[in-house]
């Protein structure tokens, strides 16, 4: 008995000791985790977690780590393990991560799941309401695929490569392939080789050549990346650790964030480094982009007014050089989510990159029109090509040559980041040429210098123009968007037609007929063509004037009693589509019907004639055994009042 109780001491001395040691192991790993030493943090995390310990904590910290570093399969799993204990009290974030990591290995199904309870749990999230909102978003990105040539660029190490820039027919970009010198080191978050950068010259067709360092002013033993440059090629700004002329700065947790500087070119040298006014030890700026015009410097940042993780501001750079006041993007833009890597070409488009909007897992590309007035269009995703399961960032693109870079850890790379090179074949945005003649409705006269003003479907100004002298006019407009054309010219009663923009590439044809506000008749004319009537409308296979049709004889109607010794030949006519006799009686009742109805109103039946033809008179082609679309069949269905005396 007594060796089974000192027996059982041992055992339970021993599992003591060891969850003491679990713990203590933990205590270490989290110390590393809130420093951001996220690689060494899961080292510990992982096998205490294979040792059958469970933590709710430890297998958040375990996801995050893996997370962070776009090693989503592994942040599934321990999401996974996650999500296997009580989630009562789990905050939202945590479904939306797993939810992103499920995406990244093609669990779409489970993914949206997870999406479905962090909208219910979320709130106001504008993540959950993107989600909502387009619930179809794959169908989006697979419309929006297959528009790439995409290669290897030819540059990537086995290290970390990305981040590029055009500056005077070359590329620059980060990398962590200087591995050579005693005192670089390694990067505790990554457990990569801080990066510097490099350059490499660009054939025609923008493959690069050999790599070779950029100018050592610039690179230092910390991190630099993502630089962009003035159009005369004089100023940069880049991305660096808080380090400058020899010190380095830190946050209140004695952690080194990042910051934006800006450098000189002199005499063929990079000088005059400088951190910019709106940096700070307490919160990172970085991956700089500036406007083609040089006026705006676009980032992506932590600072006090972001909406998520990280967000994308503007700041205006002043003509003597200083800055304004930085703006967030605001949320068009942004989500609580990770916005950064913003790049603006000059079509007035922004190309950043985000785990906030729908999207194929981890960060994807996204493309949003920058408006006149400063605001953004809604974002679309680029497609299936740039963006992968993984991490897909660092777009840019030139716009003559269709040419680009992107950066992405996708499968099947060289190292950790590698720099593709792509050429897009076909256009992101879905573009219509919207067409037409603006003619008088009675004489078929083309009408020049006609103001025509495209609305969209709020009723906001798109665009305006005028007819030429052949009465046509034109507007580029947006695919599968509805919109408002406007016809107005003195004389001329003005005219209104909605108009909705198939979802694909081409041309829509919107011809306007415009009525003259004093509408001149003379016998043998159709007095319906002053008010624009082509058919006095019927219920189907009936007689009886339906509510929209009286609309249009009152119009009539008021003709009639102004001119009292007009009188009108009422004329209705079918198309083939039923037997001959039968749209010939069809075509009888209701001529018949409108001259009862215009009798019953208060015209004199003496002034009234009307007649049935059934099919006699179509239009067009299509008689019986003639296939024509609906439009075509309309034309022959017509109600014409034809006067015969004044």
């Amino acid at each position: 008995m007594k060796k089974n109780i000192l027996l059982y001491i041992t055992i339970v001395s021993v599992f003591s000791i060891n969850i003491y040691s679990q713990k203590a192991k933990l205590a270490t790993a989290d110390k590393k985790y809130d420093g951001y030493a996220y690689v060494d943090a899961i080292k510990t995390y992982e096998r205490v977690a294979e040792k059958g310990y469970k933590s709710a904590d430890m297998f958040k910290k375990l996801g995050n780590a893996y997370y962070f570093n776009a090693d989503f399969d592994k942040a599934a799993k321990w999401y996974g393990e996650l999500f296997t204990m009580d989630t009562s009290n789990l905050e939202p974030e945590y479904y939306y991560r797993y939810a992103q990591s499920l995406r990244a290995i093609d669990q779409n199904d489970k993914a949206n799941e997870m999406m479905e309870l962090f909208n219910q749990k979320s709130g106001n999230d504008t993540r959950a309401k993107l989600f909502k909102k387009n619930t179809n978003y794959l169908e989006a990105i697979k419309a929006n695929s297959g528009r790439y040539t995409i290669e290897d660029a030819g540059i990537n190490s086995m290290y970390s490569d990305y981040g590029t820039a055009l500056y005077s027919n070359k590329l620059v970009f980060a990398s962590a392939r200087d591995t050579g010198s005693l005192g670089q080191r390694k990067h505790k978050w990554t457990n990569q080789y801080f990066t510097n950068l490099y350059t490499a010259d660009l054939a025609e067709d923008m493959a690069p050549s050999t790599p070779k360092k950029f100018d050592g002013t610039i690179n230092s033993k910390f991190h630099e990346s993502t630089p962009t440059f003035s159009s005369d090629g004089k100023t940069m700004y880049f991305t660096r650790n808080n380090y400058l002329d020899g010190k380095k700065g830190k946050d209140g947790n004695k952690i080194t964030l990042i910051k934006i500087y800006k450098a000189t070119l002199e005499n063929d040298k990079w000088a005059n480094v400088t951190e910019l006014p709106f940096d700070s030890d307490n919160y990172s700026t970085a991956h700089p982009a500036l406007s083609p015009d040089g006026k705006t410097l676009y980032f992506a940042s932590d600072m006090p007014g972001t909406l998520g993780q990280s967000d994308l501001f503007k700041v205006t750079i002043n003509e003597d050089g200083t800055f304004g006041t930085p703006e967030n993007l605001g949320n068009t833009i942004n989500t609580e989510g990770r916005e950064t890597f913003p790049f603006i070409n000059d079509e007035n488009e922004i190309y950043f990159a985000s785990d906030g909007h729908p999207g194929l897992g981890g960060l994807d590309v996204f493309m949003s029109k920058i408006n006149e007035d400063g605001t953004f269009s809604e974002v679309q995703n680029v497609g299936a090509d740039v963006n992968s399961p993984k991490d897909d960032f660092a777009y840019l693109i030139d716009t003559k040559s269709r040419r680009g870079f992107f950066t992405s850890n996708r499968d099947g790379g060289k190292g950790y980041d590698d720099i593709y090179k792509f050429l897009e074949t076909r256009r992101l945005i879905c573009e219509q040429l919207l067409y037409g003649e603006i003619t008088d409705i009675k004489t078929g006269e083309l009408l020049a210098n006609t103001k025509i003003t495209l609305y969209d479907n709020q009723f906001k100004v798109v665009n305006t123009a005028t007819s030429d002298d052949k009465g046509k006019y034109s507007f580029t407009v947006a695919c599968g968007k509805t919109y408002n054309v406007r016809a107005e010219k003195p004389e001329y009663t003005t005219k209104e037609e909605k108009i909705t923009i198939t979802a694909t590439t081409g041309k829509t044809y919107l011809p306007i007929a415009l009525e003259k506000e004093i509408c001149k008749v003379a016998v043998g004319d159709d007095l319906g063509k002053c008010f624009g009537i082509k058919m006095i409308y019927f219920d189907l296979d009936k007689s009886n004037i339906r509510q929209e049709a009286a609309l249009d004889l009152e119009k009539i109607l008021d003709v009639l009693n102004q001119n009292p010794t007009m009188k009108i030949d009422i004329r209705s006519h079918t198309d083939s589509r039923q037997t001959f006799k039968y749209n010939e009686a069809l075509s009888e009742r209701r001529a018949k019907s409108t001259i009862n109805w215009l009798v019953k109103n208060g015209i004199d039946s003496s002034r009234l004639t009307g007649k049935g033809y059934g099919e006699t008179q179509l239009v067009n082609k299509c008689a019986d055994d003639v296939i024509c679309t609906e439009d075509e069949h309309q034309l022959n269905r017509r109600s014409e009042f034809i006067i015969t005396a004044l």
